[in-house]
C-alpha cells in the first residue's frame, strides 16, 4: 500500500519553531514534487513551499521565505518543513502532497493539480 504520512505538529508559542515531516510508505518520491500547503479554519487552502525531489530545487510563498525550509532526505524518503519565528497566524492544518515534477512556480501554487494528500497535522501558534 503507498501512502504517506505527516507529523511533527503541535501546540508552540509565539516566536517559537517546529518542524514537520512527510514519509512516503510503499512507494518513492522519484521524479515527484512534494508540497506543503495550509488551511486555517475558514479559508482556503493555500500554498507554502514544494521541493523537486530529483533536483531540490525549492518554491517558497512570500510568508514562508525567510522562515520555513523545506528540505528532503533521500535515506529516509522524507521531506521535512522546518518552520522558525512561528506567529499565531500560522494556525492551520498543514498537508503534504504530491505532484509532477515542473519548474513554473505557478503550478506549485495550485492544490488542484496535485494529486495525493496527507492526513495533515495541526499547527496552533499561540500569542
Amino acid at each position: 500500500e503507498e501512502y504517506f504520512v505527516e507529523s511533527g505538529g503541535g501546540l508552540v508559542q509565539a516566536g517559537g519553531s517546529l518542524r514537520l515531516s512527510c514519509q512516503a510508505s510503499g512507494f518513492s518520491f522519484g521524479d515527484l514534487a512534494i508540497g506543503w500547503f495550509r488551511q486555517a479554519p475558514g479559508k482556503e487552502r493555500e500554498f507554502v513551499t514544494a521541493v523537486s525531489w530529483s533536483d531540490g530545487n525549492t518554491y517558497y510563498t512570500d510568508f514562508a521565505e525567510g522562515r520555513f525550509t523545506i528540505s528532503r532526505d533521500n535515506a529516509r524518503n522524507t521531506v521535512y518543513l522546518q518552520m522558525n519565528s512561528l506567529k499565531p497566524e500560522d494556525t492551520a492544518i498543514y498537508y503534504c502532497a504530491t505532484k509532477d515534477e515542473d519548474y513554473r512556480y505557478s503550478d506549485y501554487v495550485r492544490p488542484e493539480l496535485y494529486d495525493y494528500w496527507g492526513q495533515g497535522t495541526q499547527v496552533t501558534v499561540s500569542s
